[in-house]
C-alpha cells in the first residue's frame, strides 16, 4: 500500500499543464461515452465488466497472485480489441451522431414542408377506418439500406396517396413507407424490430408494427408514425421512445416540434 501511495505521490508531482488538459479530454470523452450507454443494456455490461476488473485487481494485490497480476498487466490489448465488438451498436450510433452533427452544419436542416401536412391527415384518415399504417420519415441519418428492401415509389407525399399505399390487401400495406424530405421514396420497406419494448403500450404488447416503428428510431434518428389497426390509435416514436393516442392535432403538433416546422399549420 506504501508502494502505491508513494507511486501516486510520484506520479502528482509530474502533473503540467499539458498532462492536466490531456486527463480532462480523456475524462470528457469517457464521460460522453457513459451518457451514450445511459439506460441501455450495455451500461449493465460495463458494469460487470468493471465488477469484475475490480475484484480480480483486489484479488491479485492482497492475496499476491502473479500469474492473475501478470494478466491483468497484459490485458490491455485484449480489452481494446473487445470494446468495439462489445459495443458495436453504441460505437456505431455515436459516430452516426457525430456525422450527423457536422452534416446540419454545412447543409442545414432538411425541408419538411409537405411532409408533415400529409402524413398527419394520411393518419387522421386511416386511423378513422381503422387501416394500419407505419411512415417513417428520414432525417439526417440515411434509410437507403431499408428503402432498398421494398419498392421505389419516388412521389409527391400526399394523404390519397399514403390511405391509397395503406388500403387493406394492396400489394404494398404490410411494409412500411418511407419519405425523403418532400418525397416518398418507397413503400413496402421491411425495418429492424424493437427487442425490448418495456410495459409502456397495451398492457406490455406490442404489435409487429409498433416494434418496428420504434426499433428504426432505435438505430436511426428517423421518425416514425405507426396506426393501430386494431384500435386506430396513432403514436409517433423518435429516439427510441414512443408517444400513443396522439389525435390530429396533437400529431400535427409533435412531428413540427421534432422536424423543425413552424408553429402554426398550413391551411
Amino acid at each position: 500500500m506504501e508502494d502505491l501511495l508513494d507511486t501516486i505521490g510520484e506520479n502528482l508531482s509530474r502533473l503540467d499543464v499539458r498532462s492536466v488538459v490531456d486527463i480532462l479530454l480523456i475524462a470528457a470523452f469517457a464521460y460522453w461515452v457513459l451518457l451514450l450507454l445511459r439506460g441501455t443494456t450495455a451500461m449493465a455490461v460495463l458494469r460487470g465488466i468493471a465488477i469484475v476488473l475490480i475484484g480480480a485487481f483486489v484479488l491479485a494485490r492482497v492475496l499476491d497472485l502473479r500469474v492473475l497480476n501478470f494478466l491483468l498487466r497484459n490485458s490491455l490489448i485484449g480489452l481494446l480489441i473487445a470494446i468495439p465488438i462489445v459495443f458495436q451498436p453504441e460505437l456505431r450510433r455515436a459516430l452516426e451522431r457525430v456525422g450527423r452533427t457536422g452534416r446540419r452544419a454545412w447543409m442545414g436542416r432538411p425541408s419538411y414542408d409537405v411532409v408533415v401536412d400529409a402524413v398527419t391527415d394520411a393518419a387522421a384518415n386511416l386511423s378513422r377506418q381503422r387501416h394500419g399504417a407505419l411512415i417513417v420519415l428520414e432525417r439526417e441519418t440515411g434509410l437507403e439500406d431499408y428503402i432498398d428492401t421494398g419498392v421505389r415509389v419516388d412521389a409527391a407525399p400526399s394523404a390519397e396517396l399514403l390511405e391509397g399505399i395503406f388500403f387493406p390487401n394492396s400489394p404494398l400495406h404490410d411494409g412500411a413507407v418511407i419519405l425523403r424530405e418532400n418525397r416518398v421514396v418507397a413503400a413496402g420497406c421491411t425495418l429492424p424490430l424493437a427487442e425490448d419494448v418495456g410495459p409502456g403500450y397495451m398492457g406490455g404488447y406490442m404489435g409487429t408494427r409498433h416494434r418496428a416503428a420504434l426499433g428504426i428510431t432505435e438505430d436511426t434518428d428517423a421518425v416514425s408514425v405507426v396506426v393501430s389497426e386494431e384500435t386506430g390509435y396513432i403514436s409517433v416514436a423518435s429516439d427510441g421512445r414512443m408517444l400513443h393516442r396522439l389525435d390530429e392535432g396533437r400529431l400535427w403538433a409533435t412531428l413540427a416540434s421534432i422536424l423543425g416546422r413552424p408553429s402554426a399549420k398550413s391551411q
